[in-house]
């Protein structure tokens, strides 16, 4: 694949509308959900968005509306280009509901649309998610040892937003070091998990298999997609999708019992490591902070940057292409300059403008040097997503 980048898009939007006693009702016939399947996602690779919203059941409707179905499709296709065929697909029952696995090849990598059918043959959930072979294949690394560590699920949060997660416990006595992981952008499980990678995991096991205990969780963007999309989709910043949530996991960890309170670390990547400085500082109780990867220049000239890259793999950048990245760059001027109102949805990036400028008035740099607790910056040369740009922005 080029450029695995589908973290910002996946499960955006949750399974709805689930019925009791919906099991026995008579449900159509896979063959022709699956041919129902194929027409909706047709609809959306020619940008006939009514067309396919059509085929959602109300409360689908309300969830993801047109424009919305737009920001989504167009958010998967700046990463990785345009549909190019539609592969295999597996029609199964849940829940009472019809489900298609329908595989997408796009033009630089896959994706598995998981279209959900109520017993009318209306669209009831949505989701684009990594191929489904690829979940299965993690491999844990060398340095992992599993028998030195042992790992509880746990839950916390602010009312209403409470989020599970992983607590990995070294097997010695305490008190133990810990560190909390803040994902990058989009809306991550606990593990960071792309394809077969999952970054956090790793981190996890080979920390806890050196004696530090960690806490890692799935992002609220992951658990409560749908309230956000139907009740917060143009309120919501980084305070309630990164920081609040980063806040309360170093508070539930230091009440964990066998932790050493004043040994808790935080550490971030990309999108979480632009923003560890300040909850680092808005905590005020973090022990030392660790940045991977992460940006010291705003978000949305990354966005143009890392679609301009991935445009040009193949070595042109077509009409399409060039039409998005046109877009992409109109957008970032109307962000610059303040010119959308609040709620509107930025075009080419998504986010309503809301979002973007409050990103716009965080400063990473600023909130780094008021740390007074040790600061480790980590970045890969060749990450095209943060660059050795802001690596330099760091030094």
């Amino acid at each position: 694949m080029k450029g695995v980048i589908v973290l910002a898009i996946v499960a955006l939007v949750a399974l709805v509308g689930v019925m009791v006693g919906c099991q026995k009702a008579e449900l159509p016939a896979s063959t022709d959900l699956q041919q129902k399947a194929a027409d909706f996602l047709q609809h959306l690779s020619n940008q006939e968005y009514g067309a396919a919203v059509e085929q959602f059941d109300n409360t689908m409707k309300g969830a993801l509306p047109e424009e919305k179905l737009q920001e989504v499709w167009e958010s998967m296709i700046a990463t990785l280009g345009p549909l190019k065929l539609l592969g295999d697909s597996q029609a199964y029952q849940e829940a009472g509901y019809q489900i298609v696995l329908q595989t997408c090849d796009f033009e630089k990598g896959k994706l598995d649309a998981k279209v959900v059918f109520d017993t009318e043959g209306r669209i009831a959930g949505l989701w684009f998610l990594p191929p489904a072979s690829g979940a299965e294949s993690y491999t844990p690394p060398a340095y992992a040892r599993e028998d030195t560590f042992a790992e509880t699920e746990v839950t916390f949060g602010a009312e209403g937003w409470e989020l599970p997660g992983m607590l990995t416990l070294p097997k010695r006595e305490g008190p133990l070091p810990a560190v909390v992981l803040v994902h990058g952008s989009g809306p991550n499980d606990r593990d960071e998990t792309v394809g077969p990678n999952k970054p956090f995991k790793d981190l996890a096991w080979g920390l806890a298999s050196n004696g530090i205990a960690v806490l890692r969780y799935d992002k609220r963007t992951k658990v409560h997609a749908l309230k956000i999309a139907t009740e917060l989709s143009t309120n919501i910043t980084v305070e309630g999708e990164v920081i609040e949530d980063a806040l309360l996991a170093l508070e539930f960890l230091r009440q964990q019992e066998g932790i050493d309170s004043n040994k808790v670390y935080l550490l971030g990547h990309s999108l979480g490591g632009g923003l560890a400085p300040e909850i680092a500082n808005r905590d005020g109780q973090v022990a030392g902070v660790v940045i991977l990867a992460g940006n010291t220049r705003p978000l949305y000239e990354l966005a143009l940057e890392q679609t301009r890259y991935i445009f040009s793999l193949d070595g042109e950048i077509d009409e399409a292409e060039a039409k998005k990245l046109e877009e992409i760059e109109e957008s970032v001027e109307t962000i610059k300059n303040r010119q959308l109102g609040e709620d509107e949805i930025v075009p080419g990036l998504g986010a309503s403008a809301r979002y973007w400028y409050d990103l716009q008035e965080r400063n990473a740099i600023e909130q780094a040097l008021r740390l007074s607790c040790p600061l480790l910056i980590l970045q890969g040369e060749r990450d095209y997503r943060v660059t050795m740009e802001d690596f330099e922005g760091w030094q």
